[in-house]
């Protein structure tokens, strides 16, 4: 497989006036700030990366209308992964009728971490409104399933095998806690499972040192369960901006995959990605 470019499959962007981002507080320091199409450009011109798809950082349609704006008017972004009210199928069904015409529009995410309902991927309107995102061709992504969501996203793509279930962060493991085995046995099981894919993304972890002897691990863990071919990289930026921002981390995850065959390279820096989204 050899990646036509090199794609960053998990770039956030924000304006707060823009959408609601409740989560974007004062007390989140750096990231409590607008962070545009230009500051992105910048940052992924200096990785060298291609592309990059933006992903939800808001359950709502002001944000997906935020992203799709942005990828109408910026050819380096492949893709947008956005949301619909997947608990309501009627609404959903309506939202994604909207949404039709948005060729960028590449996946759905709810933000299952912020969500009360520890049930909401079994809910029976979610598995509904899931199936009609799987037959628009749509993939689904799970933030931080671990603890809570990540046994749920195994069931969905066990019954939804048409839907394509992306586990972002790898489920963000709990290294150095009594969990971690856990973890892998239910990630283990997840990756089973043939319509289930995994971003190795998003590992700034509370309390563990973000460096190759840590990140490395994980990785190889993630891809002896996936293989190349159903692992695609993640910036998370501006997640990573407190922690040193876009270039350090990159440095430290493009490290990690020095072992790779060239074509596995090229999967998990972009030909996953193209062919997971199904990028044009």
């Amino acid at each position: 497989m050899t990646a036509a470019r090199t794609i960053d499959a998990h770039l956030h962007l924000w304006t707060r006036s823009e959408g609601a981002y409740p989560w974007i507080t004062p007390e989140l320091g750096p990231l409590y700030a607008d962070f545009g199409p230009g500051d992105a450009r910048v940052e992924l011109d200096a990785a060298g990366i291609d592309a990059a798809i933006l992903v939800q950082a808001a359950d709502s349609a002001a944000d997906t209308r935020f992203m799709l704006d942005v990828a109408a008017r910026h050819e380096w972004v492949a893709g947008v992964v956005g949301w619909v009210p997947l608990d309501d199928t009627a609404a959903a069904i309506d939202a994604l009728d909207d949404l039709s015409e948005e060729r960028r529009l590449r996946g759905i995410r709810h933000l299952v971490h912020d969500d009360p309902r520890d049930d909401f991927l079994d809910l029976p309107d979610v598995r509904s409104s899931l199936a009609e995102v799987a037959a628009r061709g749509l993939a689904f992504d799970v933030p931080d399933a671990w603890p809570r969501h990540l046994g749920a996203a195994r069931r969905l793509a066990a019954e939804l095998p048409g839907l394509t279930v992306v586990i972002d962060h790898l489920a963000k493991p709990p290294v150095g806690g009594d969990g971690f085995d856990e973890w892998r046995r239910e990630f283990a099981a997840t990756a089973a499972l043939p319509n289930t894919v995994a971003k190795f993304s998003g590992l700034h972890l509370p309390g563990v040192a973000f460096d190759e002897s840590s990140v490395r691990p994980l990785f190889e863990v993630a891809l002896d369960l996936f293989g190349a071919d159903r692992l695609m990289y993640g910036g998370d930026w501006p997640m990573s901006v407190p922690h040193g921002g876009y270039a350090s981390t990159w440095r430290v995850m493009r490290a990690c995959l020095d072992d790779l065959a060239p074509s596995e390279l090229a999967a998990v820096l972009g030909g996953t990605a193209e062919r997971v989204y199904c990028l044009e």
